[in-house]
C-alpha cells in the first residue's frame, strides 16, 4: 500500500526558515505529481505548492511565492519544501500528498486537494512572533 510520511515541522520565529521533507513508498514515485498542502484551524485545506513528476514544473500559491521552494529527489523518493521568511499566517498543519493517478498534469497545475489521493498524516508548523 502507498505510504506518505512528512517530517521537518516545528516551532520557529517569524522571519525564520524550515525545510519539510516527505517520503512516499508503495508507488513509482517518479510517475506521480506531488504536492504540499496546509490546513489552519477553522480553514479549508489549501494547496501550497505542487510539482510535476519530473520536477520540471511547479505551482505556488500566491501567498508563498518568492518565499517557499518545492523540489523533489526521485532517486530518494523524497519531496521537499523549503520555507523562508516565515510569517504568522503560515502556521498550519502541513500535508504531503501524491496525485490520484500517474502523470496527472491537472494535479500539479491546479494543486487542488481533490486531485491528490495519497496523503500523509501531516506535520505541524507553528510560527511565533
Amino acid at each position: 500500500q502507498v505510504q506518505v510520511v512528512e517530517s521537518g515541522g516545528g516551532l520557529v520565529q517569524a522571519g525564520g526558515s524550515l525545510r519539510l521533507s516527505c517520503t512516499a513508498s508503495g508507488l513509482t514515485f517518479d510517475d506521480y505529481a506531488m504536492g504540499w498542502f496546509r490546513q489552519a484551524p477553522g480553514k479549508e485545506r489549501e494547496g501550497v505548492s505542487c510539482i510535476s513528476w519530473s520536477g520540471g514544473n511547479t505551482y505556488y500559491a500566491d501567498s508563498v511565492k518568492g518565499r517557499f521552494t518545492i523540489s523533489r529527489d526521485n532517486a530518494k523518493n523524497t519531496l521537499y519544501l523549503q520555507m523562508n521568511s516565515l510569517q504568522l499566517e503560515d502556521t498550519a498543519m502541513y500535508y504531503c500528498a501524491a496525485a490520484r493517478g500517474a502523470y496527472s498534469t491537472a494535479a500539479w497545475r491546479t494543486c487542488s486537494p481533490t486531485a491528490f489521493g495519497y496523503w500523509g498524516q501531516g506535520t505541524q508548523v507553528t510560527i511565533s512572533s
